[in-house]
């Protein structure tokens, strides 16, 4: 296969964020909604994953919170159009990873406007999310209720 051939992507982590059976989700600055979490940069190439993960969410949710976060559980792509001189279409494969916010007020960065804490047994993310995150966010509510019925 030659190199023309192949697409690029960036690489984000995402974090399935829940407290007292609530998901959080957040809307950015450009009007769409997210999940904690985002791409990884060029110089944290070497950086482990959970790395990447505790700044992320440091970035987007503040300094003050106290979370765990669990396995990898939903692989994500997603595509959309950056709001940057040109705007260009990116891709993006993100890693959803389970995570429990456990103590700490949620301070949101300038990147985002509003956050929600949505229940994931009524939820209806068609409303909320599109594209590849929308794919994603059915497939953890899907896994959930699964582990749900299943006592995990």
């Amino acid at each position: 296969m030659s190199t023309d051939q192949k697409d690029m992507y960036f690489v984000a982590v995402k974090v399935f964020l829940e407290k007292d059976n609530k998901l959080l989700i957040l809307k950015d600055n450009f009007g769409d909604w997210d999940l904690p979490g985002g791409r990884i940069k060029k110089d944290e190439f070497e950086n482990p994953l959970e790395n990447i993960i505790k700044r992320k969410m440091s970035e987007e949710l503040g300094n003050t919170i106290e979370y765990t976060i669990g396995k990898p559980t939903i692989f994500m792509r997603h595509q959309r159009i950056e709001q940057v001189a040109g705007n260009p279409t990116v891709r993006i494969f993100a890693i959803g990873y389970e995570g429990k916010l456990k103590k700490g007020e949620i301070k949101l960065s300038k990147r985002h406007t509003k956050l929600l804490w949505v229940d994931p047994t009524t939820f209806k993310p068609e409303k909320y999310f599109k594209g590849g995150w929308l794919q994603g966010v059915k497939e953890y509510l899907e896994l959930r209720k699964k582990n749900n019925r299943l006592g995990k």
